[in-house]
């Protein structure tokens, strides 16, 4: 958060001559609440431009927010993921809907378009103070373990866990829960990180049957 954000809220806010303990408290809630509706106003951009496919977002957020607690994140990376989990495909906003919704195969300089949405999911979040580390997990969601990925082409640990993360339960939208095993499980230690998948299989492999089925996801719109 900058210097120059809080004020702005204290001076709009009735909060001079408040003890500065209560006074910094209602800031941190302001702050807080500001983060909430940013999220949720732009969970509904994707929902009203359809991108949140297959299974609903909210669940793989709660997924993901697991792994995270599993594997020790600390409050602030919980936070991140948090953001990175719902948001991560913000930037499609900006690729057209004639290769979003395209049924057959993209082609070349489709695909490359296509690959622009990590960077412009990116460059509209970190504008936003808070959410600067946040964008840059979103941008960087798209890298594989074995370092094929893209925008960077970073591999392993030099991907942040947070990404790792998102790349796992990104992995499973649009699929029914069989298909999205299979390809956790084929794909653990070389698009995905293999700590990562275990742990997310250790709890999600009992619930996704039940869930994939009420979020209507089904075989034929995974192929």
């Amino acid at each position: 958060m900058s210097d120059e954000w809080i004020p702005a809220f204290n001076a709009g806010s009735g909060l001079r001559g408040v003890p500065e303990s209560l006074r910094i408290k209602q800031v941190e809630e302001q702050v807080s609440a500001l983060r909430s509706s940013v999220i949720c106003a732009f969970n509904q951009l994707l929902d009203l431009k359809d991108l949140n496919t297959g299974v609903h977002s909210t669940r793989l957020a709660e997924w993901g927010m697991r792994i995270g607690q599993e594997l020790g994140l600390n409050e602030a990376e919980l936070q991140n993921l948090e953001v990175a989990a719902l948001l991560h495909d913000i930037g499609k906003v900006g690729v057209p809907d004639s290769i979003l919704k395209k049924p057959a195969k993209l082609d070349e300089e489709e695909y490359a378009l296509m690959k622009k949405h990590p960077e412009y999911g990116w460059a509209v979040l970190r504008m936003l103070p808070g959410f600067e580390r946040a964008a840059l997990d979103i941008l960087h969601h798209h890298e594989s373990y074995d370092g094929k990925g893209y925008p960077a082409g970073l591999k392993e640990t030099e991907i942040p866990i947070v990404s790792r993360i998102v790349t796992v339960i990104d992995a499973c939208k649009g699929l029914p829960h069989e298909e999205a095993v299979r390809r956790l499980i084929q794909s653990s230690g070389t698009q995905f990180d293999s700590a990562v998948v275990k742990c997310f299989l250790s709890f999600a492999q009992a619930e996704m049957a039940t869930v994939f089925a009420a979020a209507g996801t089904s075989v034929s719109s995974a192929l």
